[in-house]
């Protein structure tokens, strides 16, 4: 067990739990008052903007980061005034991985908040705007409250999809070592120089961390809907 921990390189695990904490951060703040209008709008365009927010579920990860590539790139419009005026590269870099996993685990943080925000009774909303109450302290001190599991599944499997990203890290940050190579990058290279005993001490801790996170939410959900059962009974 000893020999089997001094295989293993850790860095490539923290940076990807770093770059997956980061990811989540960000996405939900900018993912709240998205789910938020989509739960509560009856716009016509909703189906549009819904169709866009869910496009990285199923386009190919190849495909969202070469896109995301050159629209990060020097050659573009955004990498040019990021480059010239911040002397900030945005490809094969960490701030390139944060960008381009915010894009890739969009749908992940948006659809369980916009699930969560429809469950919500209307008479409670309603009733907190009577009150006085804006719909920003109507979000945090009603909605959000009241939608615990929704809330702990959008940050918990956001944060493993992160860890578990492949196509996009790779086509946008490389492997840089302690900058980019993330441990599914890792392992990746592992198998193509054919050192399998290393992709397998990866890949299973990789198997078991995803096995724990989905395990720990649908404990979670199921404690709180027997709670839920408990209380109409």
């Amino acid at each position: 067990m000893l020999e089997m921990l001094q295989l293993i390189e850790f860095a490539p695990f923290a940076l990807s739990f770093k770059l997956a904490g980061i990811t989540t951060l960000i996405l939900f703040v900018l993912s709240m008052p998205l789910a938020w209008w989509l739960s509560q709008t009856r716009s016509k365009s909703k189906p549009i903007l819904e169709a866009i927010t869910a496009l990285p579920i199923v386009l190919p990860p190849s495909v969202l980061g070469f896109y995301i590539l050159i629209a990060l790139s020097q050659n573009s419009p955004i990498g040019a005034f990021f480059d010239e005026y911040f002397g900030i590269k945005l490809v094969f870099n960490f701030t390139g991985l944060v960008i381009a996993s915010s894009f890739y685990s969009l749908p992940f943080m948006v659809q369980p908040l916009q699930s969560g925000f429809e469950s919500i009774n209307k008479n409670m909303l309603e009733a907190s705007y009577i009150s006085g109450k804006s719909k920003l302290e109507t979000i945090i001190k009603v909605a959000l409250p009241n939608m615990k599991p929704a809330l702990i599944t959008a940050i918990i499997v956001t944060f493993a999809h992160t860890v578990g990203e492949f196509g996009v890290v790779l086509m946008v940050g490389g492997s840089i070592p302690d900058e980019t190579k993330v441990a599914s990058v890792a392992i990746y290279e592992m198998v193509e120089i054919m050192d399998y005993s290393s992709a397998h001490i990866y890949s299973a801790l990789m198997v078991i961390m995803s096995f724990l996170v989905l395990l720990s939410v649908y404990i979670f959900n199921h404690k709180n809907n027997n709670k839920f059962a408990g209380f109409h009974r």
